[in-house]
């Protein structure tokens, strides 16, 4: 029976059936007289479903086709030549192919290869219930969708459409080149080697992974990811040389309780120190959230004790508590370390800001409408450097805040809040009693907003009292303070279209002028439990009061200027280019001061002048300068500029003066080196590289212009194989005015199996800003890119 070439033949007749009918519908549209019918619409279809449904596979035809067929109509059929089996996500081709339907049982002999929902495998003979697929295909070589991965096995068992086991297998997913000699860089052969596309796991037995034919791991079972789907289990040790610790051996396992929980132990040996256990735990519920990470070491050789750390968040929607809509909210952050000495032994293990000063918090907040409540508790844990001293900032135990914000009347905005707050601290290194204080603020503001200008006048009220634990130096148990503020804020938004270098912008132009007015209260005996000074920048500028905290009121009486050009993008709306200037006008001393501080007797304040410049994407420029014009000096200036004109390359530069305190210069970069020799690689987009046999520098350094030293430090190389990235990093991180703490960390990543050695990549997407990954899954893979 020869097959005609244009149609092939099914199995199943209800496919011709339903082309006939619609050939018929066809015709009956066509008949002379008929009303035209409704544009035809395109439908979703069923068909280019990643996974088709099983009741849906089991309607589905199969379709066999070939040069020579012979057979019993629903019984079985012989075909030879070219032959092709094809059912849903499946296709079967070979030599010859003998397929048995009451049993759905095919056996293919010569060239054979199958294409299962994008997963290949090529062999020369198959035996296998096609609807089910289940078993066994001899010789074959076969390759994975999700992760590129190919090997070549004694014999493949299926045991359903989602698992088979490889026999005496080899996996790798290096590209293979022409010739028979071909050897992959790196490859994992095992006695067996079982295949889970459900959950997208394999797992080798009796496995040896060998990296340029030298065997680096030989472990009885070992499992690694068919894509970046989380599993449970062993992953790759890692390894890094300390300077303080020595060798560090880490043999990290992943727990996947859940899709919304999961926990990582690490356990670890530091040849100087000894043993160490860490661990984190995080979890995401509908109303709360959290992440628990901590660190024992039993016994460190070095200090002869025992160390440990511990963080924790959790967020939490406490709803049903109160009779409101609005829920509470709750948020604990958690920060403790077992001495004074772990913030220089382990500088890495703290995500404070703040190394030497813990802070752990508990807070309830709740908000409906105009109204709003907090109450917080908040402990400060100190770790004192006998060198360098600490003046302990003071435990909030409680703080409990609420305020009100409406309009009672057309136009006026009012706002009343109050906060009662108790302080603790050791007196003895405070050199001030405890206290508790009451803070009160009724603020009436009438905004008249328009387009193009706007006048905002404010009056305040602030009402303090202090009860201390101890007498102040005057004899004083009690102490309160009431202060009125007045204010005007007031500018101009002018806007105008402009042609810069054949651009076409919309240049604004906008002036602003805030007057603020505070009479003086002598304030020199109030202790300061949180009040500091603001930084000094745009934003601080236009404020009625230049300290932080409410233990400071300063006496203002002062007119701050300042004016605003943009150049924004007309169809878009990007900014281009800005550029600002502010500077404060003072008609009278301020005598509020800080403790130790001296009255300002400036009329001119310093200058504030700021400019960035984004005309393309690829340049980035800002820079912000505080002048002062009495000595003719820049007092604190920063300039920034990044460059990035594609994917894997980027440089980020920062100068930074702060005038008798530092001077530092911050380079960052990720680039590749071929671009110095004139071969720029190819961009295949995010997370793909730029090419097989590429080096990449990054980096990050920060260097002290005044001490001429550098500070921190992150240097290394990238290798991209193509099938691996090899990369050697050093870390450089100053603990005191004299150390640092230095490691060199290693790692080999084989794409789409696993990454052995320490882990850079955490120390490189923090330290440089952009720092793109070589190999990153930006969208899974589809069986319709390996279609056939």
């Amino acid at each position: 029976m020869r097959r005609n070439p244009r149609y092939p033949t099914t199995l199943k007749p209800v496919a011709l059936l339903a082309l006939a009918a619609c050939q018929a519908g066809g015709a009956l549209a066509q008949t002379p007289g008929a009303l035209p019918e409704a544009p035809l619409r395109l439908q979703l279809s069923p068909q280019l479903q990643e996974s088709i449904p099983e009741a849906a596979r089991r309607q589905q035809p199969t379709f066999l086709s070939g040069d020579r067929m012979s057979g019993r109509t629903d019984l079985e059929s012989v075909v030879e030549g070219n032959v092709e089996l094809r059912r849903g996500n499946t296709v079967i081709r070979a030599d010859r192919l003998e397929y048995y339907q009451p049993s759905d049982q095919a056996r293919a002999r010569g060239n054979v290869y199958i294409n299962r929902a994008g997963n290949v495998f090529e062999g020369p003979e198959l035996e296998l219930k096609v609807d089910s697929f289940e078993g066994q295909f001899l010789k074959p070589s076969y390759k994975v969708l999700r992760n590129g991965g190919h090997g070549e096995a004694d014999r493949v068992d299926f045991i359903d459409e989602n698992r088979s086991v490889a026999r005496n297998a080899s996996f790798t997913t290096c590209r293979r080149d022409p010739g028979p000699s071909w050897m992959p860089d790196w490859i994992l052969r095992a006695a067996s080697v079982k295949f889970d596309y459900e959950t997208e796991v394999g797992v080798a037995d009796e496995a040896v992974l060998r990296f340029k034919d030298v065997p680096i791991l030989a472990l009885p079972s070992m499992s690694f990811p068919l894509s970046n789907r989380r599993k449970s289990g062993w992953l790759p040790p890692t390894l890094s040389l300390d300077n303080v610790s020595g060798v560090e051996v880490t043999v990290p396992y992943y727990v996947n309780i859940a899709p919304n929980r999961d926990a990582t132990l690490y356990p670890s040996v530091l040849s100087r120190r000894g043993f160490n256990l860490g661990g984190e735990f995080r979890y995401l519920e509908s109303s709360y959230n959290g992440v628990v990470r901590g660190d024992w070491m039993p016994q460190d050789a070095l200090r002869d004790r025992q160390r440990w750390n511990l963080s924790a968040g959790h967020v939490a929607s406490l709803g049903g508590l109160l009779p409101s809509r609005t829920p509470l909210e709750l948020g604990i952050k958690l920060n403790r370390v077992s001495d004074d000495n772990y913030w220089r032994d382990f500088p890495r293990a703290s995500s404070s800001l703040t190394q030497r000063l813990l802070g752990s918090e508990a807070n309830l907040s709740w908000a409906e409408g105009p109204v709003s409540a907090r109450v917080l508790v908040h402990k400060w844990q100190i770790l004192q450097d006998v060198a360098a001293p600490i003046v302990p900032p003071y435990n909030r135990l409680p703080q409990v805040s609420a305020s009100w914000r409406g309009s009672p009347a057309a136009g006026l905005d009012v706002t009343v809040s109050g906060e009662f707050t108790r302080f603790e601290a050791d007196a003895l290194l405070t050199g001030q009693p405890n206290a508790r204080r009451m803070h009160g603020v009724a603020q009436v503001s009438r905004p008249w907003v328009m387009p193009g200008w706007f006048v905002i006048p404010s009056a305040k009220l602030q009402w303090t009292n202090y009860q201390f634990d101890a007498a102040l130096p005057g004899g004083a148990l009690s102490a309160s303070r009431v202060l009125p503020t007045l204010s005007v804020d007031s500018g101009l938004v002018l806007e105008r279209q402009a042609n810069y270098f054949g651009r076409d912008f919309n240049q604004t132009l906008e002036p602003r002028a805030f007057y603020t007015h505070t009479p003086y209260r002598d304030q020199s005996t109030l202790p300061n439990y949180d009040s500091g000074l603001n930084a000094f920048n745009f934003a601080s500028i236009f404020r009625d009061n230049p300290f932080a905290g409410n233990d400071r009121i300063a006496d203002n009486n002062l007119l701050t200027l300042g004016v605003t050009s943009r150049l924004l993008d007309p169809a878009t709306g990007a900014e281009a280019a800005r550029l600002g200037f502010a500077q404060r006008l003072r008609f009278r001393d301020q005598n509020v001061t800080l403790p130790g501080g001296a009255p300002v007797s400036e009329r001119l304040s310093d200058m504030l002048l700021y400019g960035s410049l984004a005309w393309t994407p690829k340049w980035t420029v800002e820079s912000t300068l505080q002048y002062n014009p009495k000595t003719r000096q820049s007092e604190r200036s920063t300039v920034s500029a990044r460059y990035s004109p594609g994917n894997y390359r980027v440089v980020n530069a920062a100068y930074r003066l702060q005038r008798g305190n530092s001077e530092q210069l911050d380079v960052g970069w990720q680039w590749p080196l071929g671009d110095l020799v004139g071969n720029p690689g190819v961009d295949s987009g995010p997370g793909r590289g730029l090419g097989e046999g590429r080096w990449y520098s990054v980096g990050r350094m920060n260097y002290s212009l005044r001490d001429r030293k550098l500070v921190d430090a992150i240097v290394g190389l990238e290798y991209d194989r193509g099938c691996w990235i090899g990369r050697v990093v050093l870390e450089r991180l100053q603990s005191s005015g004299s150390s640092a703490n230095q490691r060199i960390m290693f790692q080999l990543e084989f794409s789409g199996f696993s990454r052995l050695g320490s882990s850079p990549l955490q120390s490189l997407q923090q330290n440089i800003p952009r720092y793109q990954l070589l190999r990153q899954e930006i969208t899974a893979p589809s069986r319709f890119s390996n279609y056939d």
